[in-house]
């Protein structure tokens, strides 16, 4: 498992990760992003940032980077990176595949990605990373599995995806959308010749969707490796947009309203990695906050009481528009 060489790390932000979703394609959900990007987003000027992000996360303890093949040019910027920081050998690479960007480098786009979970996609997908990633990628990802999605219950794709198994890949799956919890356990329930497929799960979970809980502390006592994702769900958290009882512990704490809600994520004893999707370096900064905040039972219970069923929670993200 890659993850392991998080283990021998000793700083206070090994288990949090750097997500490129944000920066890697002009176009996404956050909240917040005209501000933070601003008009230029051309493919130069967004290569330049992510490597600043990168860089910066870097010299400040984070060890885990994920990518996706319908992050725009996530892998590609990543890949440049690693090649001009050639010295650096002790991150943990991750993507996914199962979405293809269909943006063409737009905001307005009638769709930014399509979904497909089939073996076809697959193989292509793994021959595109490959070509940028190399020898660099360690996890792959089946992105946003539901429980619906073929990919549960595919025979030839889980050989194929074995086979990359025993040549020293890491398979993993990450899930979206309400039933998360009903996913991750069908996902465990998954082996090929009596051994388990899947070695990591990521999956949303933040102060204001919390279902999926249960299934990752199974998932975890599996053995897997948990990533965390959208643990700021997707900038509802962040300070101008958090729920008045973040903004009091916040302050109660001397820290960021997002460096609180990432904190109850890393408080979690299942989490593996906690990713930020930091867009400036500010942002990242911090994010990285949550490593040292330490909440009491009070505050942890003001926080828990914002807990929205699944349903409303993934149809309001389901409305957030592309910016």
């Amino acid at each position: 498992m890659p993850f392991t060489r998080l283990a021998t790390a000793t700083t206070p932000t090994c288990h949090l990760g750097l997500g490129l979703a944000a920066v890697a394609r002009p176009g996404y959900i956050n909240l917040g992003r005209d501000r933070d990007l601003g008009e230029d987003r051309s493919v130069e000027t967004l290569r330049t940032r992510t490597h600043e992000l990168l860089d910066a996360a870097y010299a400040q303890g984070v060890r885990y980077f994920d990518v996706a093949r319908s992050y725009g040019r996530s892998e590609e910027f990543l890949a440049g990176w690693l090649l001009t920081r050639s010295d650096i050998d002790d991150v943990v690479i991750g993507s996914k595949w199962g979405y293809t960007y269909t943006a063409d480098w737009t905001t307005d786009a009638e769709r930014h990605e399509v979904k497909d979970h089939s073996l076809t996609t697959y193989e292509r997908q793994r021959a595109e990373t490959g070509e940028l990633l190399g020898a660099r990628l360690d996890l792959y990802q089946i992105h946003s599995l539901t429980p619906e999605s073929p990919a549960l219950s595919d025979k030839e794709l889980h050989a194929r995806l074995a086979e990359a198994a025993a040549e020293g890949m890491t398979i993993g799956f990450s899930t979206s959308g309400p039933a998360q919890a009903d996913t991750v356990r069908a996902a465990l329930a998954v082996t090929v010749d009596g051994e388990p497929l899947f070695r990591t799960v990521q999956s949303t979970y933040n102060v204001l969707e919390t279902s999926a809980g249960p299934a990752l502390a199974e998932a975890h006592d599996a053995g897997l490796t948990v990533i965390v994702k959208e643990g700021m769900a997707n900038g509802r958290l962040a300070a101008g947009q958090a729920p008045d009882a973040v903004r009091a512990v916040a302050e109660e704490t001397g820290l960021g309203a997002d460096a609180v809600a990432l904190a109850v994520v890393l408080r979690q004893p299942w989490a593996g990695v906690v990713l930020s999707g930091a867009a400036t370096a500010g942002q990242l900064a911090s994010n990285l906050h949550a490593a040292v905040v330490d909440l009491d039972e009070d505050q942890l219970s003001r926080l828990a009481a914002l807990v929205e069923e699944p349903s409303v929670y993934w149809e309001r993200r389901g409305q957030l528009p592309w910016h």
